[in-house]
């Protein structure tokens, strides 16, 4: 079931980027704000404590890996995974570059998942923002259908892959902490650039304070 949720997360970020506007487009400003506080709050509450029981240097070190790998991603993926994209109207040639990079940010967004966290939960409300936004720039920027459903088909399916190769392969489990903790660098990175870029001119407005007040609440309770 928490596969097929992950999956669907994208199929309805598309279906409702089909029937989007470029004016509800901006609207998207303040449910990315609460997807990116409700994802920092989840790293934060739960993800941070469980790396740190046993503390040492090495896992900060593992921290920082994640950002700086998030960071490099996103050299090629031009900050899709925090719903800043932009593709050109005359590339109608498949992007390969976008689609691998985007690939292995969703790939590892599948590792810590677990039901003793609320990750997937997080990662859902993450990725339909996402989904929306990259599925209408796709469409307005005039590629086949074919292509962006092959596109989205495909990054639908990373995550969920993760998650079972998290769960099913023992060789991950000797490894957990250190690559939750690669992800957790990735998720710092994503979820702060997402309150940050979500804002016009880096100044926040009463609608997306009270998203972000509302969705750390939300993570803290839950």
């Amino acid at each position: 079931m928490n596969y097929l949720l992950l999956f669907l997360a994208v199929a309805v970020g598309y279906f409702v980027a089909v029937f989007l506007k470029q004016k509800e487009l901006r609207n998207m400003e303040v449910f990315l704000a609460f997807s990116g506080a409700f994802l920092l709050s989840i790293t934060v509450f739960e993800l941070i404590p469980h790396v740190f029981e046993t503390p040492s240097k090495s896992i900060g070190v593992y921290i920082m890996l994640g950002i700086l790998l998030q960071i490099f991603l996103e050299f090629f993926s031009k900050g899709a995974e925090h719903g800043h994209v932009h593709l050109h109207s005359e590339a109608k040639h498949f992007p390969w570059i976008l689609f691998v990079s985007l690939s292995i940010h969703a790939f590892m967004e599948g590792f810590p998942i677990s039901e003793e966290n609320n990750l997937l939960l997080a990662i859902i409300i993450h990725k339909i923002p996402v989904a929306i936004i990259l599925s209408f720039f796709f469409i307005t920027a005039g590629y086949k259908k074919s292509t962006t459903l092959f596109f989205l088909f495909f990054f639908a399916l990373m995550t969920p892959l993760g998650s079972f190769i998290a769960n099913n392969y023992n060789f991950v489990h000797q490894y957990e902490t250190q690559i939750t903790a690669v992800v957790i660098g990735i998720f710092l990175h994503v979820s702060t650039t997402i309150l940050f870029e979500s804002s016009k001119n880096h100044k926040f407005n009463l609608s997306k304070m009270t998203a972000v007040i509302l969705a750390v609440v939300i993570a803290y309770f839950i």
